[in-house]
């Protein structure tokens, strides 16, 4: 008997429906809890199906309600489904995907799909042939909503499809699916590539088998009416470039010119997919050789299309100027993540470098519309090919650019100033002769009338800072600074964001040029802490915090500290322990408490013994969640990783900032933070925090560790016999920047354990000769590696000289490029004293061993002692005739150090 809703049950069902369409909440509060019981009956879910399919004189809306209800059941309790409601259900879905309504159809489809996702192909063997069976419908709605379906299924699940698990169905579903590429209805054909399109980036093996068919039909589609199939195609083709671009190669000519009108296409959205064309093309080897003849076509369109829409001015309120006050909503403000601290070594001619696995975030010009558009994909494109071409692209650009930057329609200017950001990386060197006259026009547009015009000129003078710093302060830096800082306070919310971005892109690359400004320039960014809404506030903070980085402790200034501190701890005052605006101001002041130093004495109470409680806080919810329940944590996780929007991971950012704070309050402070660390129990937290799963918090622990080693070990040595062995596990290149830290860490340990160290040498030190000698090794690691061989050395050379032939080489040649500082005196003085106790460790590679005492710019007097002794005592040992041929292989410029300083 097959199942039929009871009539009163029935017309209960519909009610509800209708009340969860009410703008009323208390109602909508009702339906929820109402729904919560009826999901209670299991034949409920008869009813949804039966409402969405068979009532027919219901409205659409209320029916399609009742298909979505069903689906989010569906998502949560499927399992729970008995057999005869699950079966009722898809017997429901296949017999009605072809409804005349458009929305049914369409909510059929998506209740279908997720019934798969449920694990669902695997048993219901007959989804797949009925679906591709119904394409064949003379009705055109059965056709068109079968396929809608297997779209979804296709998006949802193309691996699974293209597996074993279920027999390869792909085999059967590709060349049917190219058929349709020639139908008669739009929609259908839309449909079709979209299906294949799913399996592009894969390479599944049966589009692979298939692949000329299916170029063959896209060239046909070409020309197609209708907007969204050219869409299709053009991601098609997009796609394949990454992929088969063997399969392209021939006939990339007509395929630039496809795409060059394509980039021109009426229909926005088919332009944008166009446009991601010449991004992929920028990435591959051969972009130069197939664009060059194009470029004078290219060009123009590209720049065309970095023109704001009508549309982009209406949601960017490009028309309004004045909007300071008005409040920020939360959907503005983007999640920020905080960059765990990475310990690096200073190099020839610049700072510490990034560590190599930190991703470097770019600046975008217009973020709040992060939506991906036609314009960003533009200025992007642009902005590859400039690398790719470099000033080979500037003849095809710069007429253009004459007649942008200077036209009276704001929204062409405004272009034109973007083209300007965009190309300054690729072609920086042939703008070169260009800027004197264009960096003063820039500032100039900073006061424009027009806000949009004055934020893109703040980014694009960011992009040419480097510049504007190699000149004469005067000539261009003063005026930008002065003209910055005004649009830091400018009464638009867009512009004082992009303005404190360009700003804080100024600071790194000025540094201490800014110091002569140092007051006027905190004038007003104390000034704009009582003027921003929230969002520019957390930009705020990273100007700020990116200026204590750039002066350091020039910073240090009764002046500046009187400013500067109180509004940063009126902030800190008002912010509660769980707020994430902690984030942006906790690692704010952790730069300002390493710039000021002592100066920061005053404050450092209440700053370390609120970090110490947030660690202290995370560490025991980890707990509380752990005991309560293992099992909860392992299903937090899996939701998150399953579905990361939905649930938050649990959250221990606020530990790891924390820890990050505290590091730069022990490097600030150095030997003043021992009375806190002697009131607080933090080396207990910390012997927690380094075993946590999670490799951030590892990262920052360790860090801290070092820093606190540094600056007060007294605490640290009673713990050392516990932590050394979590430092050994630890050095794992797997996960590079906690590898790092704990090496870093291990090092500065060395120096202050001396002879001590002996019992803990063979835990760590085997690790440390495997990672230096490992291929690709990033260069922070190998130069922290390199430094803490030499520091154990130092302190135990009798067990580690023996080691000394393992890792010579790769220590000589990672230490060469590294500034003089006291890490490297360290490390060498450990190697004179391994090469004193084990001389014939260094015999076969001795050149290296020249060649890294040769990059010291200034020994200080005992170090030159001892590399004139280890080379005097060298050049005895193997007699004149002999080095005389060995230092024929020198490089001339070595020879000529050598024999300058050491006269050898």
């Amino acid at each position: 008997m097959e199942w039929q809703p009871d009539e009163q049950g029935l017309q209960q069902v519909l009610q509800l429906l209708k009340d969860s369409q009410s703008p009323n909440t208390v109602t909508q509060r009702a339906v929820q809890q109402k729904l919560e019981q009826l999901n209670q009956f299991p034949d409920f879910n008869n009813y949804l199906i039966f409402v969405l399919t068979r009532l027919k004189t219901e409205d659409e809306p209320t029916r399609s309600l009742s298909g979505l209800i069903l689906k989010n059941n569906v998502k949560a309790h499927y399992q729970n489904f008995p057999p005869t409601v699950a079966d009722f259900i898809k017997q429901e879905c296949l017999n009605n995907i072809g409804d005349p309504s458009p929305l049914i159809r369409a909510t059929i489809g998506i209740l279908i799909t997720t019934i798969a996702s449920k694990g669902e192909l695997q048993t219901w063997p007959e989804l797949l042939p009925q679906l591709c069976n119904l394409l064949n419908s003379e009705d055109y709605n059965t056709c068109e909503g079968s396929f809608g379906a297997l779209q979804k299924i296709c998006e949802d699940s193309s691996e699974l499809l293209d597996s074993d698990a279920l027999n390869r169905p792909l085999n059967i579903m590709i060349p049917k699916f190219l058929q349709f590429f020639k139908h008669c209805s739009p929609k259908i054909r839309s449909h079709a590539i979209a299906c294949v399109n799913q399996f592009i980036i894969g390479r599944a093996q049966a589009l692979m088998d298939n692949i000329d068919t299916f170029i063959e039909s896209l060239f046909a589609l070409a020309a197609d009416e209708d907007s969204e199939v050219r869409k299709n195609v053009c991601r098609a083709l997009v796609m394949l470039l990454e992929v088969r671009i063997d399969r392209l190669i021939p006939h990339m000519h007509s395929i630039i010119q496809y795409m060059l009108q394509r980039t021109q296409d009426p229909d926005e959205n088919v332009a944008l997919e166009a446009c991601e064309f010449w991004l992929t093309l920028a990435e591959q080897p051969i972009c130069k050789e197939m664009l060059s003849g194009h470029l004078v076509q290219l060009t123009p369109i590209l720049v065309n299309g970095m023109k704001y829409s009508e549309i982009d001015i209406i949601l960017l309120k490009g028309d309004v100027e004045e909007d300071e006050a008005v409040p920020d909503s939360d959907q503005d403000i983007k999640p920020r993540f905080h960059k765990s601290r990475t310990v690096t070594l200073q190099h020839e001619g610049g700072e510490g470098e990034e560590g190599e696995d930190i991703e470097d975030d770019d600046d975008d010009d217009d973020d709040t519309l992060s939506d991906w558009n036609l314009r960003k994909c533009s200025a992007a494109a642009l902005d590859v090919l400039a690398n790719v071409f470099r000033d080979e692209l500037l003849p095809h650009l710069l007429p253009l650019l004459k007649g942008l930057l200077f036209h009276p329609d704001w929204v062409i200017k405004e272009s034109g100033i973007l083209v300007l950001g965009a190309i300054a990386e690729g072609c920086m060197q042939g703008m070169v002769p260009y800027l004197p006259e264009l960096i003063p026009h820039l500032i100039q547009c900073l006061c424009d009338k027009k806000a949009l015009v004055r934020s893109i000129a703040c980014w694009t003078l960011s992009r040419y800072a480097h510049w504007v710093v190699s000149q004469p302060p005067d000539s261009y830096l003063k005026p930008l600074m002065t003209e910055l800082l005004k649009r830091i306070l400018d009464g638009n919310k867009r512009v004082q964001e992009a303005a404190c971005s360009a700003f804080a892109t100024l600071e790194e690359e000025a540094c201490t040029e800014l110091v002569p400004y140092l007051s006027f320039i905190l004038d007003t960014l104390v000034f704009a802490f009582g003027k921003y809404q929230h969002k520019n506030l957390l930009i705020l903070y990273d100007a700020i915090g990116t200026l204590a980085d750039s002066v350091g402790h020039h910073l240090n200034q009764p002046e500046y500290i009187q400013k500067l501190m109180p509004p940063l701890i009126n902030k800190w005052n008002e912010l509660k322990d769980e707020d994430k605006d902690l984030f942006p101001l906790l690692e704010c002041l952790s730069s300002v408490a390493t710039a000021l130093q002592s100066g920061f004495l005053p404050y450092c109470e209440p700053v370390y013994q609120r970090c110490v409680t947030l660690v202290q806080k995370t560490l025991a919810q980890a707990m509380v969640r752990k005991q309560t329940n293992t099992h909860y944590i392992y299903v937090v996780y899996l939701m998150y990783n399953q579905h990361p929007d939905q649930y938050e991971a649990p959250d221990k950012d606020f530990m790891i900032v924390a820890l990050d704070l505290l590091s730069g309050l022990a490097e600030g402070l150095g030997g003043h933070v021992e009375q806190l660390v002697a009131r607080s129990n933090i080396m207990t937290l910390l012997f927690q925090c380094m075993q946590d799963t999670m490799p951030e918090v590892r990262q920052s622990s360790f860090a801290l560790l070092g820093d606190l080693t540094k600056a007060c070990f007294l605490h640290v040595k009673p713990c050392i016999a516990e932590f050394m062995p979590i430092l050994g596990l630890n050095l794992n290149p797997e996960f590079i920047s906690v590898c790092n830290n704990a090496t870093w860490a291990i090092g500065e340990i060395s120096m202050q354990m001396g002879a001590e160290m002996q019992p803990y040498v063979g835990m760590v030190l085997p690790h440390l000769v495997e990672i230096i000698n490992r291929p690709n090794t990033p260069k922070t690691l190998l130069e922290n590696t390199a430094i803490t061989i030499g520091r154990l050395g130092y302190v135990c050379p009798q067990e580690v000289a023996p080691q000394l032939q393992q890792f010579i080489r790769p220590w000589c040649t990672s230490l060469r490029n590294i500034r003089d500082n006291e890490e490297k005196d360290s490390a060498f003085r450990g190697i004179c004293v391994m090469i004193g106790v084990n001389p014939a460790g260094v015999v076969q590679d001795f050149i290296f061993f020249c060649d890294a005492v040769a990059s010291w710019v200034n020994p200080k007097d005992d170090l030159r002692d001892m590399f004139y002794k280890i080379l005097h005592g060298f050049k005895d040992q193997v007699g004149e005739e002999n080095w005389q041929q060995f230092s024929e292989q020198f490089p001339p410029l070595l020879k000529e150090r050598l024999s300058a300083c050491y006269g050898v």
